[in-house]
């Protein structure tokens, strides 16, 4: 754009600020406050996804006001189609009624927002990256408010110019990405404008883009927090203190830091039982590594969205010299750009002689088609005297409207008592709209036998070569009198074999994914390995040959009707060395009684028959046990008012496997069976925890909390196991309980 043009814009644009100012945040669309907004009529139906005029008019204003982009939504919903007002813990949602904000603040596809307000007037943001990829772990400050009449209902959010980082705009004005829409949760129909949905291969660089001019806000926050721990069993009590502090002073800067961070029991994880060679993954609720962390997130290692190349987990993890949880003393993190290039650095330090460093450098640049990235990783962990430095290189390109490509480029270098490994690995995905409801993907990774990522990212596995080829069809065209509003369809064949050339398997998958016209959902899946290896279960001490292996899974979800609402699933897996005669079944059964719209109770009952349980016993050694496991997750949430919230959660596991065999893997890779004795084993595990919260404003919370739990293995060739007697003696279970009442505020200018 010429510069007289982009002046005569930028005034034009800055013309309707002054009607901008008067915007109030209520729920009630006063034409006068939204005079020179942008009006959009033009929603079509994206779920089922035909592009087809919405079936329920819609209609919305966009406008930059200098407090923040505000957006107003009418949504017509006559007396006939039911609304779902239930209220929803932050970030929870369901098959509400609700309309959707999605933004790309930079315009260049690469980070996203979406921003979520419920009918009830309950929220979820999350952060976009990878075209498609959620994650509701961030949580922002911003004004929200709901109305409604016979005929509709109305929302309107206001979001401030200081809740993202935002690249320098020229002339006065910015280009951002915007998509909006909303659901009506009796049906799972969605409307959006532009026609673009998030099950797409592209979505965020599809957003539609809109000019608006250039505002900034500075904002310093503070949120200091105490708390104090009472420890019931070992009769010890401990109180700390420490600040998150956030520093924006322009759209191109801003700031993140902590000292001495919180981790008190305020979010629990869910109980897991592994036994496999891959560890588990858990998301990260601390409110310092969820800020601003979707710049640091490259993707890599595989489609599962685990892999990453940081993991904040780390950070504070287990302790080098095994003595517990790593202490944190200190993180900063900022973002920013210049010159036409984005920035980002991470760094965070532990206390004590087995504390850890980590740091991380990250630069990026964007044009229309293309996209460069790279990072620097380094952590230092002087307990084994090692140093470990990772860098990435990331392309993504979009040749046109329907190609997509991303590649990354990973090398490791380790260093250890004076030894040193390197390594690399690389990525690429490929995705191409073919039109009429067909697309199809092509992925290929590509991991060396000693890359090292997990130092500070999150990895499964290294010596790893996987292809995989996925061709898909989405259905919209289906007769009215149908119980579904559409299919997906995917076929898919892939190859694993790891560095060394050993075949771990060939696979297939079809799967079809579809939404029902009473709101919820279903997914039938049927999937197969050819004969192969597995190079992972002995730990190192060989590689065995493994049969041909079948899945079947199935689920479906029916929404809220009346007080109840369902959810259930059954899975058949075939892993050990019986091969497809001895697979696991698994049943789940997930109700939920609403007995109004702020007080539900919730239980999840899994029960999982393995015959074939396949488990490392040490070297050479595996053994198949005869296993049953029963995992119940039940509780309640009432919501009392908009400030407080009493949540009451119990998940147990009781789990009891028999020895059926044990096996020695021999030089050329077989399983025989020998005669030699594993004991049998149980396990029993509980978590109990009631929560108390308090919203004294936004982002400023008090909590008190009671938490309970503890496990136990049990080891021996006893006739009295079952898994009943493991279930029920987990419920007397008391490792820890604790009393823990923590009080953060947030103070902001």
């Amino acid at each position: 754009m010429r510069a007289p043009l982009a002046l005569a814009v930028a005034a034009a644009l800055a013309a309707i600020a002054p009607h901008a100012g008067a915007v109030e945040i209520d729920g009630r669309i006063d034409p006068a406050e939204w005079q020179g907004a942008r009006h959009i009529t033009d929603f079509r139906m994206v779920q089922p996804l035909s592009r087809e005029p919405a079936r329920h008019p819609t209609e919305a204003w966009v406008l930059a006001t200098p407090e923040g982009l505000a957006i107003a939504v009418r949504a017509e919903q006559p007396p006939e189609v039911p609304r779902t007002r239930q209220r929803a813990q932050r970030d929870q949602g369901g098959p509400m009624d609700r309309v959707n904000v999605y933004v790309d603040f930079d315009g260049d596809g690469r980070t996203g927002y979406n921003f979520t307000l419920l009918l009830s007037d309950s929220i979820i943001d999350t952060t976009i990256t990878n075209e498609n990829q959620f994650n509701d772990d961030w949580d922002g400050d911003w004004r929200h408010a709901v109305s409604e009449d016979a005929q509709a209902w109305y929302a309107e959010i206001l979001l401030p110019w200081h809740i993202a980082p935002m690249r320098k705009a020229d002339g006065g004005t910015r280009t951002i990405g915007l998509s909006l829409d909303r659901v009506i949760g009796a049906t799972g129909e969605r409307m959006a404008w532009p026609a673009v949905t998030f099950v797409e291969p592209r979505f965020l660089s599809a957003l539609e883009r809109v000019e608006i001019p250039q505002y900034s806000q500075s904002l310093l926050a503070v949120t200091p927090y105490v708390v104090g721990l009472y420890d019931k069993v070992g009769g010890e009590t401990d109180f700390d203190a420490g600040a998150d502090v956030f520093w924006k002073p322009s759209g191109q800067f801003q700031l993140s830091a902590t000292l001495n961070p919180d981790f008190g029991q305020v979010e629990s994880d869910e109980l897991v039982v592994n036994f496999g060679a891959i560890e588990t993954f858990f998301n990260d609720k601390r409110p310092f590594f969820t800020e601003n962390q979707s710049y640091f997130d490259v993707p890599f290692g595989g489609l599962n969205g685990a892999n990453r190349l940081i993991y904040t987990r780390r950070v504070g993890g287990a302790a080098d010299d095994g003595s517990g949880a790593g202490d944190v003393r200190a993180a900063v993190k900022l973002n920013g750009s210049a010159a036409g290039f984005g920035y980002g650095v991470f760094a965070a330090t532990e206390d004590d002689d087995a504390g850890r460093d980590f740091y991380a450098l990250r630069a990026t640049r964007d044009s229309e088609r293309h996209g460069l990235g790279a990072m620097l990783i380094r952590v230092e962990r002087p307990h084994f005297d090692r140093t470990a430095d990772v860098l990435s290189l990331e392309h993504r390109w979009r040749p046109d409207a329907r190609w997509n490509v991303r590649s990354v480029l990973v090398a490791s270098r380790v260093e250890q008592a004076g030894a040193r490994v390197d390594d690399s690995g690389a990525q690429v995905r490929v995705d191409h709209d073919l039109g009429g409801g067909w697309r199809q993907q092509l992925f290929a990774l590509h991991l060396g036998d000693r890359l090292q990522l997990n130092d500070f990212g999150f990895l499964e596995r290294n010596d790893f070569n996987y292809v995989r080829y996925e061709m898909a069809r989405r259905i919209t065209a289906l007769p009215e009198g149908s119980r579904y509003n559409s299919h997906d369809w995917r076929f898919a064949v892939s190859h694993r074999a790891n560095d060394d050339g050993v075949h771990i398997a060939d696979a297939f998958a079809i799967n079809r994914q579809s939404e029902r016209r009473d709101g919820g959902n279903q997914t039938v899946e049927l999937a197969g390995w050819t004969a192969g290896h597995d190079d992972l279960i002995l730990r190192g001490n060989g590689i065995v040959r493994m049969p041909a292996k079948l899945f079947f899974f199935a689920e479906r979800f029916r929404p809220r009707r009346d007080h109840w609402a369902w959810y259930g699933n059954v899975r058949y897996f075939a892993e050990g060395l019986g091969g497809w005669d001895e697979g696991a079944i698994e049943l789940v059964l997930e109700p939920t009684y609403h007995v109004d719209d702020r007080l539900s109770f919730f239980s999840s009952v899994r029960y999982t028959r393995n015959p074939d349980w396949l488990l490392w016993r040490g070297g050479n050694r595996l053994a198949t046990f005869d296993a049953e496991t029963l995992h119940v997750d039940a509780g309640m949430t009432w919501l009392v008012d908009d400030r407080q919230e009493l949540r009451v959660r119990l998940e147990a596991i009781g789990l009891d496997a028999r020895t059926e065999q044990v096996w020695r893997v021999g030089a050329d890779r077989h399983a025989r069976p020998v005669d030699e004795q594993v004991p049998d084993f149980g396990l029993h595990t509980m978590g109990f925890q009631v929560r108390y919260r308090y919203e004294l404003a936004p982002l400023s919370y008090l909590y008190v909390a009671y938490v309970r739990g503890g496990a136990m293995l049990e080891e021996g060739l006893d006739s009295r196991f079952d898994v009943g007697r493991h279930f029920g003696e987990a419920f007397g279970l008391r490792d820890s309980e604790q009393l823990l009442v923590k009080l953060s505020y947030r103070f902001g200018t």
